[in-house]
């Protein structure tokens, strides 16, 4: 009897699947001088994401640049980073990153703000599935540094769940109920409180 031959190696097809979207951020010629004269090379900064919460980045650098785009895309798949968000569209809770001279602050925002973030900002957010967020970056506008502050930045996001699991508690525990919550101020509130 004839054994069907199984399907090996289809593990690239699966891993090629267009679960990935990718944004080229940058691309730059460089040159190297040589006794004949100049051979030019281009590096690529590219972000791939799956726009459900997981994104990374990647360099490249070829003779060509269709070449280096490649070499980037298949580096961010490889580091490629999971940030949890709230109800889908926003960040759980505002934080801040840094690389080298890069600094970024990110913010959550209410539905309908969208994304106001810079070029290399905004599309890591766009590629991670964020659809409200308000990011500022403050010092190199580097986009090599920017975005290695914003991923630094979204590495330390946590979800009510995962904090209230760590803690032994439950997430009701962990998240203010809208009765305690805090009303800075409010003059109304403060007269309803006195009378």
């Amino acid at each position: 009897m004839a054994r069907e031959p199984q399907n090996r190696g289809n593990r690239r097809d699966r891993d090629e699947a267009p679960e990935f979207a990718d944004r080229l951020v940058a691309i730059n010629r460089v040159s190297k001088t040589v006794k004949g004269g100049k051979r030019f090379g281009f590096a690529a900064l590219v972000v791939v994401g799956d726009q459900k919460g997981r994104v990374g980045f990647g360099k490249g650098k070829a003779k060509e640049v269709p070449e280096a785009i490649r070499k980037a895309t298949e580096a961010a798949k490889r580091k490629m980073i999971r940030v949890p968000l709230r109800e889908g569209r926003t960040l759980h809770h505002d934080g801040y990153g840094h690389h080298g001279a890069g600094k970024v602050v990110l913010r959550t925002a209410p539905q309908g703000t969208g994304i106001i973030a810079g070029g290399p900002m905004r599309a890591v957010f766009e590629m991670l599935g964020v659809q409200d967020v308000v990011a500022k970056s403050v010092g190199t506008q580097n986009p090599y540094n920017m975005i290695h502050a914003t991923l630094n930045a979204l590495q330390f996001q946590q979800s009510p769940r995962s904090v209230a699991q760590r803690r032994g508690k439950k997430v009701s525990d962990i998240l203010p109920s809208r009765d305690e919550a805090p009303t800075h101020g409010d003059p109304q509130t403060q007269l309803a409180e006195e009378a």
